[in-house]
């Protein structure tokens, strides 16, 4: 069983940045998918960013340009750095594992982290 466990969040200005961080334990993370989402009050969770055991990443569109997910199996943590920061940014952040089958991420995501609140005005 896998914990994951966010941090980073926080209060920022309009235009700023944040790197948000997920430390697991349980496993070693480096043969995993992982994936970044965030829920925003009365809306549905939305993956933003995501990244396989290779290293090969993707954002949805708010992050694209604007965000770059990183992992160091080493530390055994997932990072999510984001620039630009806006109001509609502010969420709920969570990070989230799952196992990889051949080059896909298996959906849904398997193990999730109890999230991170980000606060942009």
């Amino acid at each position: 069983h896998v914990q994951l466990v966010e941090s980073g969040g926080g209060s920022v200005q309009v235009g700023g940045s944040l790197r948000l961080s997920c430390v697991a334990s349980g496993d070693t993370i480096s043969r995993y998918c992982m994936g970044w989402f965030r829920q925003i009050p009365d809306k549905e969770r939305e993956g933003v960013a995501s990244i396989n055991s290779a290293g090969g990443s993707t954002y949805a569109q708010p992050l694209v340009g604007r965000g770059s997910v990183s992992r160091d199996n080493a530390k055994n943590t997932l990072y999510l750095q984001m620039s630009s920061l806006r109001p509609d940014d502010t969420a709920i952040y969570y990070c989230a594992l799952t196992p990889m089958e051949g080059s896909t991420c298996v959906r849904p995501y398997k193990f999730w982290g109890q999230g991170t609140q980000v606060t942009v005005s």
